[in-house]
């Protein structure tokens, strides 16, 4: 007899009979447009060949493809929407990408930095059954490890802002890394080498859109390039020191 606890392994006939079948890369420009829309940036296709370090005639061709099956829509000006199908494929896809995340790092105690390209392997076969099995084992948190939120955990990030658009001078503490670096397993490596991770607060001592910012925490001080300070969402607060 359950004692109403323990989620039900008893789901819908079949969950994912109604839900498109997608190819790997439809899933990683699905994903990438989404990340971008949830960033304020124009979602032009050229951002996409920078995010995805494909080729213009690629990212050409896939945007099509993308349109024919009702999953975006483009205007003459090149701007890109997700429909409404798409924007539910992206955010479940996100969702389950973040849960298996903290299930491979919290529970599995994987690497930081090798979290993002095993949950890739492993969203694909990912069932709507396993999925609520591993968020309950998770404790529902509402972000990934690299800080980012999860869609329907009502995880807020307002208030945040690059540590390449703040001067010198004050605190930062980091919050999250943006989505595009985790395509990166070397940036997310020195990262986490030099504990520039979600909840370190660092000083910043400079900041130059030509040669990054150079912070102070902890025993040491080092200067970081304008892209890895791209990458840093935070909080900022001016400080005397």
């Amino acid at each position: 007899m359950s004692d109403g606890s323990q989620l039900s392994d008893h789901a819908s006939p079949d969950e994912r009979d109604s839900v498109p079948i997608l190819t790997l890369r439809e899933r990683m420009y699905l994903r990438a447009i989404y990340h971008l829309l949830q960033q304020n940036e124009p979602v032009i296709a050229a951002h996409l060949t920078r995010w995805l370090n494909v080729t213009a005639s690629t990212v050409t061709q896939t945007l099509q493809h993308l349109v024919a099956r009702g999953f975006i829509n483009r205007t003459r000006q090149g701007n890109i929407t997700l429909t409404a199908t798409g924007l539910d494929l992206a955010e479940a896809m996100v969702r389950q990408h973040h849960i298996l995340e903290c299930f491979l790092n919290d529970v599995m105690g994987m690497s930081w930095h090798l979290v993002h390209r095993e949950a890739l392997r492993l969203e694909q076969v990912l069932s709507p059954t396993l999925e609520r099995h591993i968020s309950a084992l998770i404790n529902h948190t509402t972000t990934c490890p690299h800080g980012n939120p999860i869609p329907g955990c009502n995880s807020l990030d307002q208030g945040l802002v690059r540590l390449d658009t703040v001067e010198g001078g004050g605190n930062f503490v980091i919050r999250r890394v943006a989505e595009e670096a985790e395509e990166q397993i070397e940036l997310l490596r020195y990262l986490q080498g030099n504990l520039l991770m979600p909840g370190t607060t660092v000083y910043i001592l400079t900041t130059s859109s030509l040669y990054g910012a150079t912070l102070r925490y902890g025993n040491r001080e080092m200067t970081i390039s304008p892209d890895i300070a791209m990458v840093l969402w935070g909080e900022f607060s001016v400080s005397e020191r």
